[in-house]
């Protein structure tokens, strides 16, 4: 029996729409990358880019369980000298929620040039609103709501 390789033209990619309210930060960030990878397909192959498109809404109301909204941090360096920051999650999710989705996906994609493919699939707004009606995106429940 051959191994099936799907090609790239035999992909199928769907559009999903996911509500982040009340969903702790770190589950919904593994859900939506396990989807942008295309691990939830019987085809899926390490190798290949075989995942959907995800559409996040309401990134404002994402949970952060304990007392990480005081004593997490989002660290990142600007490359120039001395270029060390740091943002305290509490100020981070007041000014840009999206980034705090993006951040936590991005770290569960793999470090190479496949996973910044499958990061550019991920689309995240803080209202309730998005740009992707054209798409006809399907909505998609995850476990793991308070």
């Amino acid at each position: 029996m051959k191994t099936f390789m799907p090609k790239e033209a035999e992909i199928e990619r769907k559009w999903w729409v996911v509500d982040a309210t009340n969903i702790p930060l770190g589950r919904l960030a593994s859900q939506v990358a396990n989807i942008l990878r295309g691990k939830n397909k019987p085809t899926y192959s390490t190798h290949m880019d075989m995942g959907d498109y995800v559409i996040v809404l309401n990134s404002d109301k994402v949970a952060l369980t304990g007392n990480k909204l005081e004593d997490k941090y989002l660290r990142y360096h600007t490359l120039y000298p001395g270029g060390d920051k740091q943002i305290q999650y509490k100020k981070l999710m007041a000014e840009n929620s999206p980034r705090a989705i993006e951040h936590a996906v991005k770290g569960m994609l793999p470090k190479n040039a496949l996973g910044r493919r499958m990061y550019k699939k991920l689309f995240v707004y803080a209202g309730d609103t998005h740009k992707h009606q054209a798409q006809n995106p399907q909505e998609l429940k995850l476990k793991g709501g308070r």
